[in-house]
């Protein structure tokens, strides 16, 4: 380990305390994540899909939920917004939101709405199925203001926001900017997770965070190499009219483009792939650099909550990058939806 590594990771270790207590708002789609564990050993006789007899169940914040729930885990102060349905998920997200010590007074209840559900199936480790209950028609107008009035109130003490768009109805153009144009008037700095069905929503947002696939879809190209994924960030700063863009790119780790900065930052990543099969082993190949990746369920949720929060705590963006890359290796560490500690944070920078 060179002494600038050894530095570099002091630095950011220094970083975790001021995280705790930020106040953060998350504005987005909130789902829950359910799943159903069970053991499989045969196949069904009606089809060639695996019999799995039912162990236990058990659920968490997704979608924005999991922005929230990752940001309260390392001792950020959350204020959710959103809508659930009137029915038994929603009450599930809700006591979820609580127990996480997630401020829930901004999430809405509506009757004409479903909570979106996905449920996991797993089996030895392994996702067998996954059914998705949603629908994506958009807010009735009184409840986008209800929900609107409810956020604006809350701006004023906000230290950040985190945008956090899945297409599921919550979030239209015209929503998106009256968003951003009131938390400019309030220089409160956003942070947005787009989806490619909006491409100048989010003006003015403090960084944009996509994956490598959205990214191209944004620019009309691939993006194959070190080069391109800068070509493609330069072209989303001036489409977005953002400060930054963060495109994290799988086992090629990130790339940050920032408008105040002639180079790109590229971080590497610190998971490799194994198989779900290694899944309670005991260690890996030290050959090996890196940390084993079991799932990557989330993993994009925690790099967004970890920017925004290190942002707020006064970081660069480069040492916030750093830092999210790190929490996200973490997070693919684990099997499902998860969450990272300060505690497992800074042991992850003991290993850098």
């Amino acid at each position: 380990m060179s002494s600038q590594t050894t530095s570099g990771a002091q630095r950011l270790k220094r970083l975790i305390p001021r995280l705790r207590g930020k106040r953060i708002g998350v504005l987005g789609d909130l789902m829950l994540d359910r799943y159903l564990w069970g053991t499989a050993s045969r196949l069904s006789p009606e089809a060639a899909v695996p019999v799995v007899d039912f162990v236990e169940q058990s659920e968490c914040l997704g979608g924005a939920g999991n922005v929230a729930a990752n940001l309260a885990a390392l001792g950020a102060r959350v204020e959710c917004f959103g809508t659930i349905g009137n029915d038994e998920p929603g009450a599930a997200t809700r006591n979820c939101l609580r127990a996480a010590n997630i401020a829930d007074k901004g999430v809405l209840t509506d009757p004409r709405r479903v909570t979106i559900v996905k449920t996991r199936i797993i089996a030895r480790h392994q996702q067998i199925v996954r059914v998705d209950h949603e629908r994506r028609e958009p807010l009735r107008k009184e409840t986008e203001e209800r929900l609107l009035r409810s956020l604006f109130a809350a701006l004023k003490h906000l230290d950040a926001l985190v945008l956090s768009d899945y297409d599921k109805g919550l979030i239209t153009d015209n929503f998106a900017e009256r968003v951003l144009s009131a938390c400019h008037q309030l220089r409160v700095a956003v942070f947005v997770k787009p989806k490619t069905s909006r491409l100048y929503a989010y003006r003015g947002a403090r960084a944009i965070v996509c994956n490598a696939k959205e990214a191209g879809f944004f620019v009309t190209r691939s993006l194959s190499d070190e080069k391109s994924a800068e070509e493609a960030g330069r072209a989303l700063l001036a489409h977005f009219g953002c400060s930054a863009v963060l495109i994290t790119r799988g086992e090629k780790g990130m790339s940050l483009i920032e408008e105040s900065s002639p180079r790109s930052l590229h971080v590497p990543a610190t998971g490799f792939e194994v198989t779900y099969a290694r899944v309670g082993q005991p260690g890996v190949d030290r050959g090996a650099t890196g940390r084993q990746v079991f799932d990557v369920t989330g993993a994009g949720d925690t790099v967004l909550s970890v920017l925004a929060l290190a942002a707020a705590a006064g970081a660069p963006l480069p040492d916030a990058a750093i830092l999210a890359n790190t929490a996200a290796g973490v997070a693919v560490s684990k099997l499902g939806t998860a969450t990272v500690t300060p505690a497992e944070l800074t042991r992850a920078l003991d290993e850098i």
